[in-house]
């Protein structure tokens, strides 16, 4: 008996072309951080984005990390970050000795500006130009927004309260490389271009990937070259191995960089077809009562990467847990929501400000079979199992 063949949830979708870049690498020897395809892809993502200059290197994480870290956070400091995101957000405030302040989600799953303000305003103080919580003492120099599934978080408010407040801005755009505004104040920026800082990501369940790998850019070009420096060891001088500094190795391999170069060729045609499905799915998913496709924000182009579904219990007759399981055994890949941060072991005794409505889309929210190479076939088994599944 043949096996059911698995709907991926976001799987990678690669093609042949990349090919004869990686034979190059294999021929030159250029497997690790020398090599043309580095600065090759770096130009690429720049371009697409529309900045000067990016530094590429081994993860988002590693931006996210070596971005703190530029922007000036130390020790017992404190850094304000979501409470409904992965963890890898939250972990490179930690690796600096410094303490998050987790914040809720609105209905977009991104950070809620309304809260943000309320404890800036409430809960914290500005002494010689610089933003302090009164309860610890601590400075807060940085805040970190992350664009959860493609969905930009309202960075109009955002940065009007992190100007007000003294704060740097840092985007983790690991989900939302080619998402940009087309109305407001920033029409035609896109997500991590905003901020002082933004990160993107190319692990492989993103719209494109490398394997591993991510990127960061910035309109401060010193902060850049900075980062540069220290993702290479921190060399002063690297003919004869001088280190005046702590340096990290950071730096993507040319292998990475020889697929991402392609992957990046491909991107609009990755959103186009994320567009179209997804809009396939929300016309199906509108006929299921106790169903429905959260919404992306208007006055953006959204990449769309992921796709949530969120499950009314009462009038769909499954929860969330049930509806995933029973997803899983018809071999459609879906995942729940990341468990909250501030309920995680080893943040349990960090400071979180009046998380409530992340708990109900940690409930009630299921994401489902999202990939930019989706076959209409699969699509339509996922929607067909989700009439067959309601009670």
């Amino acid at each position: 008996m043949v096996k059911e063949k698995i709907i991926n949830l976001s799987a990678p979708n690669l093609s042949m072309d990349v090919i004869e870049n990686l034979k190059e690498c294999l021929k030159t020897g250029n497997l690790s951080t020398g090599g043309r395809f580095i600065a090759e892809f770096e130009k690429k993502v720049a371009r697409y984005v529309n900045v000067e200059d990016a530094v590429s290197i081994q993860s988002g994480t590693a931006g996210l990390h070596l971005a703190l870290k530029v922007l000036g956070v130390k020790r017992n400091e404190e850094v304000i970050v979501p409470t409904l995101t992965f963890i890898a957000a939250v972990n490179p405030v930690t690796y600096l000795g410094a303490h998050p302040i987790f914040m809720d989600c609105d209905d977009s799953l991104n950070m809620n500006p309304d809260k943000l303000e309320e404890f800036c305003r409430e809960k914290c103080e500005i002494r010689d130009d610089k933003l302090y919580n009164k309860s610890t003492g601590n400075r807060i120099r940085v805040l970190i927004v992350v664009h959860i599934f493609g969905n930009i978080a309202d960075m109009d408010r955002i940065m009007e309260i992190a100007n007000k407040y003294k704060l740097k801005v840092l985007e983790d755009s690991t989900e939302a490389l080619g998402t940009f505004f087309t109305t407001g104040k920033y029409t035609g920026l896109y997500a991590g271009t905003i901020g002082h800082v933004g990160v993107y990501s190319f692990n492989s369940n993103k719209i494109i990937t490398t394997g591993g790998g991510g990127m960061v850019v910035s309109k401060d070009q010193s902060l850049l070259d900075e980062i540069r420096f220290l993702s290479t060891q921190a060399k002063t001088d690297p003919l004869y191995y001088q280190h005046d500094e702590i340096g990290y190795n950071y730096r993507m391999t040319n292998l990475q960089a020889a697929l991402g170069t392609k992957q990046i060729d491909r991107l609009e045609e990755f959103i186009k077809n994320k567009i179209k499905n997804y809009n396939h799915y929300k016309k199906e998913i509108e006929k299921i009562e106790g169903l429905n496709l959260l919404l992306f924000k208007e006055g953006q182009r959204s990449n769309h990467w992921f796709y949530s579904l969120i499950v009314d219990e009462k009038i769909y007759g499954l929860n969330r847990c049930q509806l995933l399981q029973e997803l899983i055994s018809s071999n459609i890949q879906s995942r729940p929501l990341w468990g909250l941060i501030h309920m995680q072991k080893p943040y349990l005794n960090e400071h979180a400000y009046k998380i409530e409505k992340a708990h109900y889309y940690i409930k009630n929210l299921l994401n489902i079979p999202c990939s930019s190479h989706l076959t209409q076939k699969e699509l339509h088994t996922v929607i067909k199992k989700l009439k067959e599944l309601k009670r």
